[in-house]
């Protein structure tokens, strides 16, 4: 027997990672395994959810093969948000699992917000019109898949698929994990009745909604054989990876804001208050309490992987790659030379709301190099964050004193000093990189009974920071760039709908 120790389960987009903590949150034991994801065409990105339990199964027995099975009091799972898949009644897939990247849906955004109200949509859901709530899945499988839509009998998020194969029984989830559907009442915390109707969807097609903590099952024995986990093990809902992001970092205070620099590029503040607003979208809070105000970009780290890959390696990139760039850029100044980067690869959320919103590289010259791009991606994502920070601030009156960097780009002391410069805040840095995972773990370390709250475990199981300190002389620099940038999107959204609409007319034609 060794110290007593909670596991969380971070199902993410392209990993999954399983990290056992002890009660000061630190880490005990890891594994890892990769997901494989489908890109069958443009702008569509599939998943095979067996991959997810596949991943979470090789991930679960290297990391308990390193510590005592005995140890682990309970297991919560933080997942990718917006991911849907459609299961039939023996719980096969009928379609592919539709990924959050996934831009396949404008026409049904277009058409479901006409219908039933663009306001009406913001005020249920907390969420403005867009590509990336689950709701907008669902009208795209009625509409282009009419078979998979009649012979998916449920339709789950990647915490509930995981549950029920961990534990067996139906399939249930946690509010933070149902809320990114997009189908969430959330003041009231249930599946919405109006927008179910609106869909023609039987609520028994849905998960279960639990709180945040509350125990939904244990491990089954062949579960514990495939696994090493001991047999009974409880598992307690969690859910949305941001969420969990944001509780990893004890953002239970309403000046700090979490930012995850990672494959998508997230920022949130926590307060006790339901408001949406167009400068956010709201979020149920990981605690249980409250709501998270994020702002979110979708092309984040994924930005600057897809660059990397497709243009200065040709193929997946390895670290030195990454450290030549880094070390390069260091040496360009703000505004890179006259480069300026839109990031918005895949449309854009706050605060534009627009799906056909795309990528732009502005002031281009012979004299520019793969660093200049690379420095212009990272101070684009910067700057865009800092917009997305002011508007949130100016609309919730709520100030923010600082930051806390967590996800792989908080590894880059450049990205980092870049957003200490522009927002004129000190960035403290996580020594938890794996935030997610250590939320999901808070609240398994609840439900095993260590802690009276969530909070409590929160506070308790946050690690250490080191703070990264503005650079005052840099600040009205960044101030003036972001001026101009918030001037690229409106001289460029005309253009790219014309182009998609003269791409998607094309498509028709050959």
């Amino acid at each position: 027997m060794g110290e007593p120790v909670v596991i969380g389960l971070d199902s993410s987009t392209q990993s999954t990672k399983a990290i056992a903590w002890n009660r000061e949150g630190a880490v005990v034991a890891e594994g890892r395994a990769d997901i494989p994801m489908d890109n069958p065409r443009i702008d569509c990105f599939e998943q095979n959810p067996a991959d997810w339990w596949s991943a979470a199964t090789v991930a679960l027995k290297a990391c308990v093969s390193q510590i005592d099975a005995s140890d682990v009091e309970g297991l919560a799972i933080s997942n990718q948000r917006e991911t849907l898949a459609f299961l039939d009644q023996h719980g096969e897939p009928s379609y592919p699992a539709i990924v959050w990247l996934d831009e396949r849906n404008r026409d049904e955004v277009a058409e479901f917000s006409e219908l039933f109200g663009s306001e009406n949509i913001h005020r249920i859901t907390g969420r403005p019109p867009d590509i990336t709530p689950g709701l907008y899945r669902f009208l795209w499988l009625q509409k282009h898949e009419p078979a998979a839509w009649k012979n998916t009998a449920s339709f789950v998020d990647v915490q509930a698929y995981l549950v029920q194969k961990l534990c067996g029984g139906h399939y249930r989830t946690g509010w933070i994990s149902a809320d990114p559907m997009g189908i969430v009442d959330m003041e009231t915390k249930t599946w919405s009745q109006p927008l179910l109707e609106a869909l023609a969807l039987e609520p028994s097609r849905l998960p279960e909604l639990h709180a945040p903590g509350t125990q939904l099952g244990t491990i089954l024995d062949e579960v514990a054989q495939l696994t090493g986990l001991a047999e009974n093990t409880p598992v307690f809902a969690a859910g949305g990876d941001g969420q969990c992001a944001g509780l990893g970092t004890n953002c239970t205070i309403p000046d700090r804001a979490y930012i995850n620099l990672g494959t998508a590029v997230v920022c949130g503040i926590w307060s006790p208050h339901y408001h949406y607003n167009r400068a956010w979208r709201t979020e149920l809070a990981a605690q249980g309490d409250g709501y998270i105000y994020e702002s979110c970009l979708r092309s984040g780290a994924f930005l600057i992987n897809w660059f990397v890959d497709q243009f200065v390696a040709h193929e997946k990139a390895d670290s030195d790659v990454f450290e030549a760039l880094e070390k390069a850029a260091c040496d360009i100044p703000i505004g890179s030379d006259g480069l300026l980067v839109q990031p918005y690869f895949s449309g854009v959320m706050n605060p534009h709301w627009d799906t056909s919103a795309r990528g732009v590289i502005l002031g281009l010259s012979g004299s520019h190099t793969a660093a200049h791009i690379y420095h212009a991606i990272l101070e684009a994502i910067t700057i865009d964050q800092i917009m997305g920070v002011t508007d949130m601030e100016r609309a919730a009156q709520q100030p923010v004193s600082h930051f806390i960097a967590i996800g792989g780009g908080a590894n880059s002391p450049l990205w980092r000093q870049m957003l200490a410069d522009a927002s004129g805040k000190p960035v403290h840095v996580s020594s938890t990189i794996e935030a997610s995972a250590l939320g999901a773990g808070m609240i398994a370390a609840f439900g095993a009974g260590w802690f009276t709250s969530i909070n409590d475990a929160a506070a308790a199981m946050t690690g250490e920071t080191t703070a990264v300190m503005p650079d005052p002389d840099m600040l009205s620099s960044y101030s003036e760039l972001l001026a101009i940038y918030r001037k690229l999107f409106h001289a460029t959204a005309d253009l790219n709908r014309e182009m998609l609409a003269f791409s998607a007319k094309q498509k028709i034609t050959t």
